[in-house]
């Protein structure tokens, strides 16, 4: 089933952000990999797609588990998790319809 992390940083998340972003990348393209990736991408702070010092207020990931407690576990283990960039991460079931 496919999973949605609603992800929020902390305020002045940035610099915690872009120390950790590779690790953070390297385990959504080992999703991608497995084809069990639909989307992943940073809400900016501004209207704007590169937000510059503004950075960003959190992320967005939907990708395919074999269950909630699957998708929870990799969203524990993320490293915006470790490095306190994420203050709070939602798990939920998602159901595509479109495209």
């Amino acid at each position: 089933m496919w999973y949605v992390f609603i992800c929020e940083d902390i305020p002045d998340s940035l610099t915690a952000r872009l120390q950790a972003r590779p690790a953070h990348l390297a385990r959504l393209e080992a999703l991608k990999a497995a084809g069990r990736l639909l989307v992943a991408g940073p809400t900016p702070a501004v209207d704007a797609d590169n937000p510059g010092a503004a950075g960003f207020t959190g992320s967005i990931v939907i990708a395919e588990f074999p269950s909630l407690a699957a998708a929870q576990a990799w969203g524990a283990e993320d490293p915006y998790i470790t490095a306190g960039v994420y203050a709070a991460v939602t798990v939920k079931p998602f159901k595509r319809v479109l495209p």
